[in-house]
């Protein structure tokens, strides 16, 4: 059977890029190919409609494979990912409880943030654990950390553990910075060294931390991200070695905790070049071994993009988000439970996020393939172009006087900031679309009451509990935020605003402006009235004034709305605003005659809504 197979693509005549682009070209009818096709992305570079194999024939990233040096690949032979839980509970007894709860529900990492002071502390959190398969992860305030790990490191000898524990302790000085614009109030290197020669019995036990998911959930593109986290590493790697320690000894001490967003083939991306660019830099050391070079990863998954409003649908962007670090080969993922925005997540919500990852590994089997984008003509090209910009960010940061200099005087937190800002523009006139906030929103969902917590952006869940927000540290409002405390603002109003749609005229154009109009005003909870259509605008009016409408939407075509917008303008009389849906070539004459409120897909949805609100709402 199998020598009788017909070789379907010998059946058709190989096409060359210049046969294929001339036939778009002819599909396009004169449109710009650039204009039409080519992405301009946020990281700053094109991506082209199709890639071939042509593309990539001169790469040398795609010579190595999985386990080889620089581990673009990835640094292991398997691609079976730990899953990560933050226990939550900050009591030890507490802790250790809803540890051993989801030990059994297939987690095999675990994060904790308790307070230990002695060895007894450390023993009865870790009671019951098997520290031969589950890695533990300690968060702590940095002027703790050396501490926590003498207690730790003392736990184990005493226990005889002390070459089968793997974990980590988030020694973060740099945070304060971050978060708040002030510099960190003790001298980092002399506690690093402290902190590696009290770790020193124990070798799988990273004390560095990169804790890049906080530019993350501050709103930086992918390419700022990856760019300060290896200014961040690199900070470590100069600051140590200057001091007289190995590079192999710090180079292994050191865990990148990076975050994940939706854009999901640029995530990808984004963990193979960040792999390629770690190794490299730390050849430049000179270690003993190319072992070294290894990037131990931990991602997270973005909470910038998460919302109140539909949270549900912040299980859709996890789960790409999630799949994105599995394919790219991480060591462990933490799934951000979906309604962390706005309570501490509950069992029912951390169940899904474990189980998240489960249909991963035991549904998808993304465990059993180790880099499956490697060849891939798009995924090699992105790899390539988000390791030329971050590498771009990275020496400029080095010019600076490298990453802990940056920080304190707040350029890295301004450029975050910036994009921060830009992303909320973007969101606000959808050019960047959060399903359910700021497109197709449920006008008839209200959140004021299921809101428990601010939600701390950040996530850090540190000992430091202040706000993430102060004057010169990250902006970690979310990106669904000002249409949160827009709509918000509707839910606490006495009444809620009602908005008609008067639909008229051209069945098609009013049909799809009426649709337009009903996203449009929904973004900011009012009571939406749609209609099939009217005979006249006379009809429309007084139905609309019968249901008792704030505003009156006109939904018709163009060329009918030079004579449709002044007669409902008469019929109202000021009862009602009037709002034209488009934006038709008689614009300024309908101005003319008193007609200001227009909405299309030019409009700033955000501050055209907060116009609405100011004087709709009582």
């Amino acid at each position: 059977m199998a020598d009788n197979k017909e070789k379907l693509f010998d059946m058709f005549p190989e096409c060359s890029y210049d046969q294929w682009r001339a036939k778009v070209e002819a599909d396009l009818k004169g449109a710009d190919f650039n204009k039409k096709l080519v992405w301009r992305t946020n990281e700053g570079f094109n991506v082209e409609p199709v890639y071939r194999a042509e593309n990539i024939a001169d790469f040398k990233t795609t010579d190595s494979l999985p386990g080889e040096y620089p581990y673009l690949r990835g640094t292991r032979t398997d691609n079976d990912w730990k899953v990560r839980q933050e226990i939550l509970e900050d009591t030890i007894e507490g802790a250790n409880a809803a540890a051993l709860d989801v030990l059994g529900k297939g987690v095999n990492s675990l994060g904790f943030n308790v307070s230990l002071t002695t060895p007894e502390e450390v023993g009865r959190l870790l009671a019951g654990i098997d520290l031969k398969s589950v890695e533990i992860n300690f968060q702590t305030c940095p002027r703790h950390a050396v501490e926590l790990a003498g207690v730790l490191v003392e736990y184990l000898r005493r226990s005889g553990e002390l070459t089968v524990f793997n974990g980590s302790i988030d020694f973060n000085p740099m945070r304060r910075a971050l978060k708040h614009g002030t510099e960190f109030p003790g001298d980092i290197k002399a506690i690093a060294l402290e902190l590696l020669e009290t770790v020193k019995p124990v070798d799988n036990l990273q004390i560095f931390a990169v804790d890049s998911f906080m530019l993350c959930n501050a709103g930086a593109y992918i390419y700022q991200e990856l760019g300060y986290a290896l200014s961040w590493g690199a900070e470590w790697m100069t600051m140590l070695t200057d001091a007289g320690v190995k590079a192999d000894i710090v180079a292994k001490r050191i865990k990148f905790n990076m975050g994940v967003s939706s854009n999901y083939f640029m995530e990808i991306a984004k963990f193979r070049a960040a792999r390629m660019l770690w190794a490299q830099i730390v050849e430049q050391y000179k270690p003993d071994s190319k072992q070294s070079a290894k990037m131990l990863v931990h991602a997270i998954t973005s909470r910038f993009n998460q919302t109140i409003y539909d949270a549900h649908v912040n299980l859709l962007r996890s789960q790409t988000e999630s799949m994105s670090a599995a394919l790219a080969g991480v060591d462990s993922i933490t799934t951000t439970p979906f309604d962390a925005p706005y309570k501490k997540p509950d069992a029912f919500s951390e169940r899904i996020a474990r189980n998240q990852q489960h249909l991963l590994k035991e549904e998808s089997h993304l465990d059993k393939v180790i880099d499956p984008a490697g060849g891939s003509y798009y995924v090699e090209t992105l790899t390539l172009s988000i390791a030329q910009q971050a590498w771009k960010q990275f020496l400029d940061v080095e010019e600076k006087g490298g990453f802990l200099a940056c920080i304190n005087d707040g350029t890295v937190q301004a450029a975050v900031n910036e994009s921060n800002a830009k992303r909320h523009t973007d969101v606000a006139r959808r050019k960047e679309i959060l399903l359910g906030t700021n497109q197709y929103p449920n006008i008839n969902e209200t959140a004021a009451g299921k809101i428990e917590t601010t939600g701390a952006a950040c996530g850090c869940h540190h000992g430091d509990h202040d706000h993430c927000d102060d004057k010169g540290g990250l902006n970690m409002s979310r990106a669904a935020s000002d249409f949160e405390t827009l709509r918000l603002a509707t839910e606490a109003a006495a009444e809620r605003p009602k908005v008609f749609m008067l639909t008229i005229g051209n069945l098609a154009m009013r049909l799809a402006r009426a649709q337009f109009s009903t996203n449009f005003f929904g973004c900011a909870g009012y009571e939406i009235i749609d209609n099939l259509g009217f005979d006249t605008v006379e009809m429309g009016v007084e139905a609309a004034i019968e249901k008792g409408a704030d505003v009156v939407v006109l939904c018709s075509s163009d060329d009918e709305y030079a004579d449709f917008a002044p007669k409902a303008k008469e019929a109202l009389a000021g009862r009602a605003i009037l709002v034209v849906a488009g934006a038709p070539a008689c614009m300024d004459d309908l101005k003319a005659a008193g007609i200001n409120d227009f909405i299309h897909v030019r409009c700033n949805v955000l501050d055209t809504l907060r116009d609405f609100n100011s004087r709709l709402l009582k």
